[in-house]
């Protein structure tokens, strides 16, 4: 049974909502190896505007690995990616922020200690143009900005639906939620590129609801384009408008969620040949 009907009907509407454009990111021939072992062999495939693109494989196949290379975490040995018509061997993170890209992690790395609001404002960092001085002292320009990105993250917090926990600590709040106001502060940098990694994992069926559907607006609403790790194949067949497979480093399908779900290669990594 599949347990995503609501985000299926949400994924048919957002797409005949918006139009899929033109490659905004391209991977090419990405190899990464720490000392002997190979994380990725020659991995290549593309991402068009305003789609959500999957990246789906087993355990250890490389996805993290492959999103540490598009936002400059790991600098891989061999490849390129082009960005909006610009190509690069080496990133560093703080570059690709700065061109539009932004990531979520695996596992949280929220301030649990600061409120939701304080967390998300963090996103704003690379939007802020008043000195450390003046935003000390909230004066003249330092203090209409601050208001202005204030009122730019309570949207966030609105559209995320976490408004009575504005002002709580996160570390305060459950496992689903915190995931919400990690989302948030990635959406606080106003991303071209959206990039999820395992965003729903350790989920109850319900929270999983809620998290495809913001997606789906993140990607309708904010036009943003989405690449996606995910391990939930409902999830990834029900979302995603096309699905790049790796297995132990190697691009083994991309296509459709039609596509790949029929494809032999993809079908005997995920469930093994028979005896």
């Amino acid at each position: 049974m599949n347990m995503m009907t609501e985000a299926e009907h949400l994924a048919g509407a957002s797409a005949a909502a918006r139009k899929i454009g033109d490659v905004i990111l391209n991977v090419q021939n990405i190899s990464l190896a720490f000392g002997g072992v190979k994380a990725l062999s020659d991995i290549s495939f593309d991402v068009r505007e305003h789609e959500i693109r999957a990246i789906i494989g087993p355990n250890g196949a490389g996805k993290s690995s492959m999103l540490n290379c598009i936002n400059g975490v790991y600098q891989p040995q061999q490849g390129s990616i082009t960005f909006r018509g610009r190509t690069f061997h080496h990133m560093n993170s703080h570059q690709v922020a700065v061109m539009g890209v932004a990531r979520t992690f695996q596992n949280l790395a929220l301030f649990k200690g600061m409120s939701v609001l304080d967390n998300i404002m963090t996103g704003r960092n690379l939007r802020i143009k008043s000195n450390l001085l003046l935003q000390a002292l909230r004066i003249g320009p330092a203090e209409r900005e601050e208001i202005w990105h204030r009122e730019f993250v309570e949207h966030i917090i609105d559209f995320l639906e976490i408004q009575p926990f504005r002002k709580t600590p996160v570390g305060q709040l459950p496992y689903g939620l915190q995931k919400r106001v990690d989302l948030g502060r990635a959406l606080a940098m106003e991303p071209q590129v959206l990039l999820l990694d395992e965003p729903m994992a350790g989920m109850n069926v319900e929270e999983k609801q809620d998290m495809c559907r913001f997606v789906l607006d993140v990607n309708d609403e904010f036009g943003t384009t989405v690449v996606l790790i995910e391990h939930d194949m409902g999830v990834v067949m029900d979302i995603s408008d096309r699905v790049v497979v790796l297995d132990y480093g190697r691009k083994i399908g991309d296509g459709t969620p039609d596509e790949v779900r029929n494809n032999p290669d993809v079908i005997k990594a995920y469930l093994g040949t028979s005896a």
